[in-house]
């Protein structure tokens, strides 16, 4: 089976988006920074970081951000990114181990009503616009009026993130939430 995989820009110039025509997770985004917990959860993930160059992989519903390090180029990695998805995407293998990826999203201690309501302004209006970009961003906790972010994708590291966040995070949960005074990037 054949998969049909198309390469898009983003404003990171160190990470590529690859849209895939097929759901990948069944909700969220899950993001790899490190081959061992690939290992441990994500097969694709496991693969795509096996190739020399690439130093983080986010899984998207329908799409993988592929990030490179110095050593990696792109005429290089783009070739052996879209082989390894359109082997294992077309082979049908697994993506990812949903219990592994439930295990570690679950959160007991889900916070008070600011950080529900911070939640829900990231799941409805911020996550799916960076998410075009290839990239998503996670609440870590928010303490003292400062919201703590996860930036991941595309947007770890990227030049206009540090604008993305302020100008229009902080700015659209300052308008709604008076407790935010700032949003920092953890």
């Amino acid at each position: 089976m054949s998969v049909n995989i198309q390469l898009e820009w983003t404003p990171n110039p160190s990470t590529l988006k690859y849209v895939v025509d097929q759901r990948l997770l069944s909700s969220g985004a899950v993001n790899f920074t490190q081959r061992e917990e690939a290992e441990k959860k994500s097969p694709l993930a496991r693969k795509l970081m096996d190739i020399q160059g690439v130093t983080a992989v986010m899984i998207g519903l329908n799409f993988v951000t592929v990030t490179k390090g110095e050593q990696g180029e792109w005429d290089e990695l783009n070739d052996a990114v879209m082989s390894t998805l359109d082997s294992h995407l077309g082979a049908n293998e697994p993506v990812v181990d949903e219990a592994a990826v439930a295990a570690s999203r679950a959160n007991p201690a889900e916070g008070g009503s600011i950080e529900q309501r911070i939640r829900e302004i990231l799941d409805a209006e911020i996550r799916p616009a960076v998410a075009q970009d290839g990239g998503d961003i996670t609440l870590d906790r928010f303490e003292n009026g400062i919201v703590y972010l996860h930036m991941q994708g595309s947007c770890s590291g990227c030049p206009s993130s540090t604008a993305t966040l302020k100008m229009g995070i902080e700015g659209r949960l300052r308008e709604i939430i008076p407790e935010v005074t700032e949003v920092v990037a953890v």
